[in-house]
């Protein structure tokens, strides 16, 4: 068992001072994508963060690019691909930007990262994990049943595989 020890703290109090409040999140991972649902998500982690003095991480998972389909020919879909890379990453940069412009504005600590995948639910808990976040803050398109049904439930999936606690927004 490896202790990570500061001058002055007693390395088995979590980390805090005993005259000092206890600050249970210290790291948030918001998963975002750009609509105006998820800048629901944007402003409700801001203001908890900014109450708790806590950091986010701003997260935005990409597509990655479509399979070549039959016929295709290479230096089109290398094109085509190229075209999807950079209008992807336009798209999260600036997503990310908008997010970190506001957090900053409301004196919150941002960091902020994209990545390219179809395992959109496993990239959120794998990063939200690797960041060393304390929890994570997403919003649910509230489809209903149907529509889990037909086009899944990204917040669904991370409740089911993620171990850090989980605040869905509505």
């Amino acid at each position: 068992t490896t202790v990570n020890v500061r001058a002055g703290v007693d390395p088995y109090s979590g980390g805090h001072q005993p005259n000092e409040p206890h600050i249970m999140y210290h790291k948030l991972f918001v998963p975002v994508d750009g609509s105006e649902l998820s800048k629901v998500a944007m402003d409700a982690s801001i203001a908890l963060a900014k109450q708790l003095g806590a950091s986010i991480v701003g997260f935005v998972v990409e597509p990655d690019a479509p399979l070549p389909t039959v016929g295709i020919q290479l230096s089109q879909y290398e094109r085509e691909t190229t075209a999807h890379i950079t209008r992807t990453d336009t798209h999260a940069h600036k997503v990310i930007s908008y997010f970190q412009q506001h957090a900053l504005d409301a004196g919150v600590d941002f960091h902020g990262l994209h990545v390219r995948t179809d395992a959109v639910d496993r990239a959120i808990v794998d990063h939200a994990v690797e960041q060393e976040c304390d929890m994570i803050v997403m919003v649910t398109h509230g489809r209903g049943v149907f529509g889990e049904l037909l086009f899944g439930s990204h917040t669904k999936n991370v409740m089911g595989r993620s171990k850090l606690p989980l605040l869905i927004l509505h």
